[in-house]
Parts: structure tokens; C-alpha cells; sequence
């Protein structure tokens, strides 16, 4: 059985701030530089929309938000079949240093902001940045050895109450 009803197409409004109601939970499990900038495209998009964002970052995705490591994430050929490059190489001397810097050139060349003043923009944009206290304890974090921006180190049973209801992506 075939039906000519369909729902109505949602259209993005720009022309106005008023919150939509909806709310969207990313939580950011890599801190390989690839792995960082889906999740902060993903809320930086969904703040523009209006969308209430929480970020949770858990596991490596911990060294995206800790100050000692969060300007110098590392993107590796190694193991990442993506580059449709030959494995081999990415074992190299270098190699890793230099697929990091074309990389961050690429990203720069798009005026994409690196990855501390995209957590800058994201947080004065109204996002949330929550650290997950197993992953934080495991590593021996405290809230001083992260970003000033993150609101706090929380449980995953905290997160998924401050969520409720949200669309959830995992990174």
C-alpha cells in the first residue's frame, strides 16, 4: 500500500534566535585530530539551528579538552584506511608529523578555527562541555588539568540525565 502523504519538511529558520525545544548530546570518545572536529562541526552546526548541545568527552577524547594536549592533537596514517594510502607508510619516521600538518594547513585553509578557539566558540555559542569523571579518574584529571570552558567532570548516569530526551550522537 503506497501512500501520497508525507511530513512536512523541516526547514532551518535563520532569521530568528528563539531556542527550538530540541536538544542534541555528542559524546566525543577519540582525540586523534580527525576524530576532534566532527563533533565540534556537529555542535557548532546545531547551536546556529537553535539546538540546546551538550558535548561529553570520554575516554581519548578527553585529550581534546586537557589543556596539555588539546592544541597539539595528533592525526595518524597508520591503521586508517581512509587515507587510501599504503599502510607501510604510515609506520614511517615522520610520517605522522607530516599527515598533522597537511592536515591542520587543510583546515586552516577553510578558515575552520583550531580546536581550542572551536571549543571557545562553541561554549559562546551557548554549548556545554561536560568531562566523564571514570575517564578523567582513570587518567588522573582534575577539572584544573582541563579546558576553563568545561563545566564540569560528571558521570555518564549524570550526562544522560542533563540529556534526557536528547538526540544522541556518538563520535
Amino acid at each position: 500500500m503506497t501512500t501520497t502523504e508525507t511530513d512536512p519538511a523541516v526547514v532551518p529558520r535563520f532569521d530568528t534566535d528563539e531556542p527550538t525545544g530540541r536538544t542534541l548530546a555528542i559524546i566525543c570518545s577519540k582525540g586523534n585530530l580527525d576524530m576532534a572536529y566532527p563533533g565540534l562541526i556537529l555542535a557548532n552546526a546545531a547551536l546556529g539551528e537553535g539546538v540546546e548541545t551538550h558535548l561529553f568527552f570520554t575516554f581519548w577524547g578527553l585529550d581534546i579538552i586537557t589543556k596539555a594536549t588539546m592544541a597539539d592533537l595528533k592525526f595518524t596514517m597508520l591503521g586508517n584506511t581512509a587515507t587510501h594510502m599504503p599502510q607501510g607508510l604510515g609506520g614511517l619516521p615522520g610520517m605522522t608529523a607530516m599527515a598533522t600538518s597537511r592536515l591542520k594547513k587543510a583546515i586552516a585553509d577553510l578558515d575552520v578555527p583550531d580546536v581550542p578557539e572551536f571549543l571557545e566558540q562553541i561554549v559562546a555559542s551557548g554549548g556545554h562541555l561536560w568531562a566523564c569523571r571514570l575517564s578523567a579518574d582513570m587518567n588522573h584529571l582534575t577539572l584544573d588539568d582541563l579546558d576553563p570552558d568545561v563545566e564540569g567532570i560528571i558521570s555518564a548516569s549524570d550526562f544522560i540525565e542533563k540529556t534526557d530526551g536528547a538526540q544522541l550522537l556518538f563520535i
